[in-house]
């Protein structure tokens, strides 16, 4: 398994959506920051939005074993190999990811807890 580079690209602000249904002063999600770098394969990486976690993670978890872009909806998404660009399900303030594998082997640097 390889790790996967995960940047953060845009903080986005649906700003008809937020004003219909957003509480009031809502602006960009303040958990991430364009330009973040993250690191990870099957473990969220520390200070990794949980949210934007579960939103990602099958497709970090794809390019960590190896998937490339014939694997993600059959090679008309993205056109560059080893690369995906998804988003988290806040609707109204969407975080949108690069995500790239890399060469670089994965290794458990933490002990299971049994």
């Amino acid at each position: 398994m390889k790790k996967v580079k995960i940047t953060v690209l845009k903080t986005t602000l649906d700003e008809e959506l937020a004003k219909e249904y957003g509480a009031e002063g809502l602006k960009a999600c303040p958990m991430l920051q364009e330009g973040q770098i993250f690191y990870a394969d099957y473990a969220k990486p520390e200070g990794f939005c949980d949210e934007a976690w579960k939103a990602i993670y099958q497709y970090v978890f794809a390019l960590a074993h190896g998937a490339d872009k014939e694997l993600f909806y059959y090679g008309d998404w993205i056109r560059k190999p080893n690369v995906a660009i998804v988003s988290c399900n806040d609707g109204l303030r969407p975080v949108i990811f690069k995500l790239e594998a890399t060469e670089e082997e994965s290794k458990i640097d933490y002990t299971p807890v049994r």
